[in-house]
């Protein structure tokens, strides 16, 4: 039977544009289904009921993208009425086929209609209910990577739509009045029980409870958990629920609801690249928010080398690739945000990577406390958080969107404006070793010679620097085995100081560079420049 649909299947690469080309299709016209796509989803269908999961994921991964190509690159896919003859109205399939069919709209056209966004939170109720309300586990496979994509797509789509109905300026009196009377639609309690809900039918933090002990996780897992559908869904419920705190705000939650997730560990539950990305940059950003620097560093250097090791995974287009690429940039702006606020080495790799992408001269800015270069990249880099409270009926035209971002752009600068003249602090007290607190005032102010200043009064204000320099110094840092909210202060400055009566006392704590790594690893470098010189003059 297998070979049977795969000799069907190999006969849609003979179809090329002058057979069935996409532009012969506008949305009006889906009565005809190309020939090629006609077979694609019988077999599609086929191997699914079937639960062959190899095939299932290269159709999902290449073949589907591939059609969409060809034959619907700036159109959607022929709706359900369109297919549901040729599959022979098999519900379950059409149910998957229609969540690809809105996130192809998403991705490719220009802007889903309402009766999209509807349509898209309907069958995605339709999915979940199918999944979630069984009795016994539902007999369905599919690829991890699908599963992720689901649960990311599920959280960008009432991402999309909040933003949607947040904007007013763009919507005729006709469309607020369908906003308002599916005022239920997309709503952030019934997405956060969605996801409540996978989690704990999959019992997925018991599993990953016993997992990081060393037990067997299916012992916890119940006959839902042992199931790898609903396994792997409360997983990526979980990273969904971490990028839904964050984009509300609540950075506390974010990084408890993987409280048993060991983020600084591969496991077995985090294999999908995109899935570990987004789980990173959602962790780090939620780190830096909290104030907690070294963890963030932490955070974002390693998913960095990750992807420098990997960046061939990631060439190819797809939604999920230009995702990736995206968030690999914010993740360098948070990294150079985090290192102007909280200095300390990295990897070699990682200096050479900000060098060669020019973030040298952003830092600078930031070290001498431009703020508007702090907002820039902060802007960059950060979610587009999200209001949940939409605008009124009685406020037409106007445009809330960009509310929540205003909100947490005061917040990051509030917190940098305490922070300011810490770089200039730092960089007079690493020439010293005893420092008079009037000596170091008096260079505070020679950058300003025109205004009027008192000594008594510099000493004081410089004095609140130095206490301030110490408290923000002094972070909570995560510890091996320890959950992602707790840890130990440590401070995190290379140099430590006390004040005795008018005289600061410096000490450098700075950990000596290993000088034999650092030269074996530029001889192994020079050898290999060598190499290539010497194969190229071949």
């Amino acid at each position: 039977m297998y070979d049977d649909y795969n000799d069907q299947y190999d006969t849609y690469d003979d179809y090329g544009p002058s057979d069935l080309h996409a532009s012969q299709y506008d949305r009006s016209s889906y009565r005809e289904v190309p020939d090629v796509v006609r077979k694609f989803l019988i077999y599609f269908r086929n191997c699914i009921n079937e639960g062959m999961i190899f095939e299932i994921q290269n159709l999902y991964e290449n073949s589907f993208p591939k059609l969409s190509e060809q034959f619907f690159d700036k159109t959607s896919w022929p709706d359900e009425n369109a297919v549901a003859h040729i599959v022979e109205n098999d519900q379950a399939f059409l149910i998957l086929y229609k969540e690809l069919y809105y996130r192809h709209i998403y991705a490719r056209m220009q802007g889903p209609t309402l009766e999209q966004r509807l349509g898209s939170f309907y069958n995605y109720c339709d999915l979940f209910n199918y999944i979630l309300n069984a009795e016994t586990p539902v007999q369905l496979e599919l690829p991890d990577q699908w599963l992720w994509e689901l649960i990311d797509e599920f959280v960008y789509q009432f991402q999309s739509f909040t933003q949607y109905r947040a904007n007013h300026s763009n919507k005729t009196a006709e469309e607020i009045e369908g906003l308002n009377t599916h005022n239920k639609v997309w709503d952030v309690l019934c997405v956060l029980n969605v996801l409540h809900y996978l989690v704990d039918k999959s019992k997925i933090k018991s599993q990953l409870e016993v997992y990081a002990s060393g037990g067997d996780p299916d012992s916890v897992a119940g006959v839902f958990g042992r199931h790898s559908l609903y396994k792997m869904l409360g997983y990526f419920s979980l990273v969904g629920l971490l990028r839904l705190h964050s984009l509300l705000g609540d950075y506390y939650q974010a990084i408890k609801v993987l409280e048993n997730v060991e983020l600084y560990k591969k496991s077995a539950y985090s294999h999908v690249p995109g899935c570990q990305i987004s789980t990173a940059y959602y962790v780090g950003f939620a780190y830096m928010m909290m104030r907690r620097y070294a963890d963030a560093i932490r955070t974002f250097s390693g998913i960095l080398l990750y992807i420098q090791r990997t960046k061939q995974l990631f060439a190819a287009r797809s939604y999920q690739n230009d995702q990736i690429n995206k968030q690999t940039e914010q993740m360098y702006h948070l990294l150079a945000i985090c290192l102007v606020l909280h200095p300390q080495c990295i990897d070699e790799g990682l200096q050479q990577a900000l060098r060669e992408r020019n973030y040298h001269e952003k830092m600078y800015k930031m070290q001498y406390g431009d703020m508007a270069e702090f907002e820039s990249c902060f802007l960059y880099a950060c979610p587009k958080f999200l209001s949940l409270t939409p605008p009124g009926p009685d406020t037409p035209g106007e445009d809330y969107v960009k509310e929540a971002i205003r909100h947490q752009t005061r917040v990051f600068k509030d917190e940098v404006l305490q922070q300011k003249m810490l770089p200039t602090i730092r960089s007079y007290l690493k020439l010293y070793t005893t420092l008079p607190l009037s000596k170091l005032a008096t260079f505070m102010c020679s950058s300003r010679p025109d205004e009027s200043w008192e000594l008594e009064n510099e000493v004081h204000e410089l004095t609140i620097h130095l206490l301030c320099f110490k408290h923000k110094m002094k972070n909570i840092v995560w510890t091996k085995g320890a959950s992602g909210l707790e840890g130990k202060f440590q401070s995190g400055s290379e140099l430590d100081f006390y004040i005795d009566h008018d005289m600061i006392h410096i000490a450098d704590t700075k950990v000596a560079h290993r000088y034999g790594d650092f030269f074996i690893r530029k001889i192994l470098k020079f050898e290999e420049l060598n190499r290539k010189l010497h194969h190229i003059k071949i």
